[in-house]
């Protein structure tokens, strides 16, 4: 296979996610956030691209989220994923699933791609209360919009 390098429009720099953070594990249903900071130094950061692969599933479709003009050079906040299905019901104890991300500008640069797993687990304790890295432990990180992947479960 060969193997496939995403190159820079000629004159433009790709967006980096300097940090990022998201916890590991939690119930189904649970609200996870996934922390970013990210940066260009052209200044046209445009959309976040999220996609999520479940075990035994496969890959969901690519879900986009714009980015407002105030986060286009520049910005610290959370993506939001309500992980409770309106596909199913119930997950089995210890679906894994990875979230993929990376940010495009408007020239289409992508910047680096960053990999978050999760497990759902239904005994994790105090999993809203965990303590935040600099530099996601400041107050008031906005939200830059909600993840909109509904996961499937087939019994079979």
């Amino acid at each position: 296979m060969k193997e496939i390098k995403i190159l820079n429009n000629p004159g433009t720099k790709a967006p980096i996610m300097t940090h990022t953070f998201a916890v590991d594990r939690g119930h189904y249903g649970y609200i996870w956030k996934i922390y970013i900071e990210a940066e260009d130094p052209d200044g046209d950061m445009n959309k976040i691209a999220v996609v999520v692969n479940q075990m035994g599933y496969g890959h969901y479709p690519t879900d986009w989220i714009i980015l407002k003009p105030q986060y286009r050079e520049h910005f610290i906040g959370y993506l939001q994923w309500n992980t409770f299905s309106s596909k199913t019901s119930f997950l089995p104890e210890w679906t894994r699933i990875t979230m993929r991300v990376s940010i495009f500008d408007k020239a289409g640069n992508e910047s680096n791609e960053v990999v978050f797993p999760f497990t759902f687990e239904s005994g994790v304790k105090n999993q809203y209360e965990y303590q935040l890295p600099a530099p996601f432990n400041q107050s008031d990180i906005p939200r830059l919009g909600h993840i909109m992947v509904d996961l499937y479960y087939e019994v079979r």
